[in-house]
């Protein structure tokens, strides 16, 4: 219902990956340049880290929604599969049958597919998300992967998107033989306080107008510290603010409202690293530089479900507020049907007593024709009532 209030064609800051809504900021930035090389170069392995939240998933989004027609795609998205199970869902979304074939087959025919392709001039590409759930059994499979190749260049392309602690398991010397294989390696560092604020307006612009929500004296700076520059943290605070300025039926964002929207997520802005809410108050705010907080991935659990709780909550106000709407619609037409009519009961009435006064009573026999007449006429225009 806000995005109307605020003139928006839609909901800015929605937690659901868009590529449309991709702000490119300089890690953004060199992340695109390196898949674009990596896949143009048929480079074999290419790594993307980032924290949770980072944008990770909307650049993979981007890569495949520039995927050309002469590239034929893979994309896993659920890891919490064994090596068997990986390989079958790489094949089946190439459209290879996977029905009660065992690891030899799945390779054997996955090889025959990616000759063809080789052959057809098309690039296959592996992209596999949250590749930090995978086992060391699977990884490993994803390594010998790798294998299909011809003479000049790698018959597949595979790109690993995971959270920190995958680069951390590729070190390992478990999985040294595949960390000596990837070519190209790029992490997604959070959004800094610049970077943060161009990324809300961003957001604002795409849908309408960046200038749609005005932003008071140091609530970029409470933005920034409570979401220490993650994309996602900023959606889930800033989708709350935007609520909550059409609650209280205003444009203007203040540090108030951004400490009362925190406080409605039920957690500390940055309390890991020191900050507490008193800080928010204060006029002069400290942006601080230090890393991501460990539990990172905990907290941001915590505030969704948290947002989710508001968010269900809102929609069913809205809800509420929708079907009052579409009765009170009901109701004002009903008014307006009796209005009219009351209306051609007036007019009929008034078209009586004209009749009655230009024919009077007095002294006009009541057996005279024009007399009778003028009583039917009278009666038609009751009847009309």
């Amino acid at each position: 219902m806000y995005a109307d209030y605020f003139g928006l064609s839609e909901r800015p800051f929605e937690l659901v990956p868009n590529p449309r809504f991709l702000y490119l900021s300089e890690a953004h930035r060199k992340a695109i340049s390196y898949l674009d090389y990596g896949i143009q170069e048929r480079s074999g392995f290419i790594l993307l880290t980032g924290e949770v939240g980072s944008g990770k998933t909307t650049l993979v989004r981007e890569v495949i929604r520039k995927a050309s027609a002469d590239m034929s795609l893979s994309i896993v998205f659920n890891t919490n599969v064994d090596a068997v199970q990986l390989l079958a869902m790489i094949n089946e979304d190439f459209g290879l049958d996977v029905v009660g074939k065992n690891k030899v087959r799945l390779l054997s025919e996955l090889n025959d597919f990616l000759l063809a392709e080789c052959q057809a001039n098309r690039q296959p590409i592996i992209i596999i998300d949250e590749a930090q759930n995978l086992s060391i059994e699977a990884l490993e499979e994803i390594r010998l992967l790798s294998n299909f190749e011809t003479e000049s260049f790698k018959l597949v392309q595979i790109i690993l998107v995971g959270q920190p602690e995958l680069k951390n398991r590729i070190n390992k010397n478990a999985l040294r033989q595949l960390a000596q294989r990837i070519n190209i390696n790029c992490d997604i560092a959070a959004l800094s306080r610049v970077e943060t604020e161009e990324y809300v307006l961003h957001h604002l612009e795409i849908v309408g107008n960046r200038h749609a929500v005005c932003f008071g004296t140091g609530v970029f700076d409470q933005i920034f510290e409570f979401s220490r520059g993650v994309p996602r943290l900023i959606n889930v605070l800033c989708d709350l603010l935007l609520v909550s300025a059409f609650a209280e039926e205003t444009k203007l964002i203040e540090r108030d409202l951004v400490c009362d929207a925190i406080e409605e997520l039920s957690i500390r802005p940055a309390d890991s690293q020191g900050f507490s809410e008193d800080d928010l108050s204060r006029q002069e705010t400290v942006v601080p530089t230090t890393a991501l907080p460990e539990d990172l991935n905990q907290r941001l659990n915590e505030i969704e479900a948290n947002y989710a709780l508001l968010n269900a909550a809102r929609i069913e106000r809205e809800g509420v507020l929708e079907r009052l709407s579409g009765q009170g619609s009901i109701l004002q037409y009903l008014i307006n049907q009796q209005q009219k009519q009351f209306k051609r009961i007036e007019e009929n009435l008034a078209e009586l007593a004209n009749k009655i006064d230009r024919i009077g009573w007095g002294g006009v026999d009541p057996h005279k024709k024009d007399r009778n007449n003028t009583i039917v006429e009278l009666s038609d225009i009751v009847g009309r009532k």
